[in-house]
């Protein structure tokens, strides 16, 4: 059956997952990155990892799509300001999970608590850029190129895929659409759609299967049509097997689905595939991951508190999943969105578009507490916080200590000071 049928055939059937059978430069499947496990550092394919003494040398980027707001999720809970401006929204220092005395961790974050407690968990207060844009889709472009002066052509870690002429496998998003921060100008990730392959009750996975088979008189194209069929079969055996092994996957695995600002609503299944992959040995050294659905304009307590549950659930179990091997305890998460919110509320007991917020950095290994300044809430700008730490010291850390890469080649203008969340050597 030749590519175009086959397509045709999946799309008309409404099986869910044909546009993996879309090709182009970073066309990769869960079966061929698999593949890449193993292989003999070497023989030049892990030039890209750098040096192999660095206690983390993985990362796994999480971004939050809409808008988190930073101001109930790490809580300035003694502040007046913060209950004065937030007199519905704002929550009593009672429920606050206290980190000291003055800040404090949602009250559904009862895991991030606890590796707040081990000092697996730091936190980045105030982060932003400088002349802040409060548009969802200028603001995201912002922070995944890392370019706030102006329009970019690539991500930060597209420019760092580049700079090291890397493989696609060399990151790695678990995403349904590959994020620009992972796009170079000559180089590009891969995108793996973790949903694999549904198929309608009345027709037959061994149908599916046959149309996989490359026949020998297939063309190039034709065969590679066929191996996108056998792909998303076997992306959604990976997909049961990861969940299986990660008790909090599937709590985590539904929710709210992906909203018009962008992410995706399976950040448990994302990180269990995530796992799977460092367990098995394959050499990404980063992954992208994502969940949407935080723009909180209205009824934000309940809305917000679901979010982060599920981000809490799915991250936690996923550090702790890590901590018990040693190329697990390799690997860092960063989480971060787009912008906070404003800090008053507004009439429909939501927040609208802001500026700063914190950045989350979690690992078995990372250096665990406070990081940088809590934004003033009465020093405001027109409403919104002013950063106090700007968002490339965070990406120079992960460039400087997990991918051994000079920022300022990577972060254009960059002349900051990399965090000191990662250890060293």
């Amino acid at each position: 059956m030749d590519a175009l049928t086959r397509r045709r055939f999946l799309l008309a059937s409404g099986v869910v997952g044909a546009g993996a059978l879309a090709t182009g430069a970073a066309a990769i499947g869960i079966t061929q990155l698999l593949q890449t496990a193993g292989k003999d550092p070497g023989d030049g394919t892990h030039r890209w990892m750098g040096a192999s003494n660095r206690k983390i040398n993985k990362v796994v980027l999480v971004t939050l799509y809409g808008g988190n707001d930073g101001l109930n999720t790490v809580i300035p809970y003694a502040d007046p300001m913060y209950h004065a401006a937030r007199p519905d929204l704002a929550y009593p220092p009672e429920q606050v999970l206290h980190l000291d005395d003055s800040l404090g961790l949602n009250p559904v974050l009862t895991g991030m608590k606890r590796l707040w407690d081990d000092k697996r968990l730091a936190i980045v207060l105030g982060v932003g850029y400088p002349k802040p844009d409060r548009s969802h889709f200028r603001s995201m472009d912002i922070w995944q190129t890392a370019s706030p002066a102006g329009p970019a052509d690539s991500g930060w870690v597209g420019r760092w895929l580049d700079g090291v002429q890397a493989p696609v496998e060399a990151a790695v998003s678990f995403e349904q659409v590959m994020p620009p921060l992972l796009v170079g100008r000559r180089r590009v990730g891969a995108c793996v759609s973790y949903r694999g392959l549904s198929l309608p009750d009345w027709i037959s996975p061994d149908v599916v299967a046959r149309l996989g088979t490359a026949a020998p008189t297939d063309s190039e194209a034709q065969a590679r049509a066929a191996a996108a069929y056998t792909d998303l079969i076997k992306m959604g055996k990976v997909v049961q097997e990861a969940e299986s092994t990660v008790p909090h996957a599937q709590a985590a695995a539904g929710g709210v689905p992906a909203t018009g600002t962008g992410g995706d609503s399976a950040l448990g299944t994302q990180l269990a595939l995530v796992a799977q992959c460092v367990e098995a040995g394959v050499p990404t050294a980063v992954y992208s991951v994502s969940l949407g659905g935080f723009d909180t304009h209205a009824d934000e307590r309940v809305g917000q508190e679901f979010l982060l549950k599920q981000l809490d659930s799915a991250l936690v179990g996923f550090v702790d999943r890590m901590a018990r091997t040693e190329v697990g305890r390799q690997v860092a998460v960063v989480v971060y969105s787009e912008f906070g919110r404003r800090v008053r509320a507004n009439a429909s007991d939501g927040t609208d578009h802001g500026t700063a917020g914190p950045v989350l950095i979690l690992g078995p290994r990372v250096v665990g507490g406070f990081y940088g300044e809590q934004p003033s809430l009465t020093d405001l700008d027109d409403g919104d916080l002013k950063a106090t730490m700007d968002f490339r010291d965070v990406y120079a850390a992960v460039l400087a200590s997990v991918l051994d890469a000079d920022p300022a080649r990577y972060l254009d203008g960059y002349q900051g000071r990399p965090l000191s969340v990662f250890p060293s050597g």
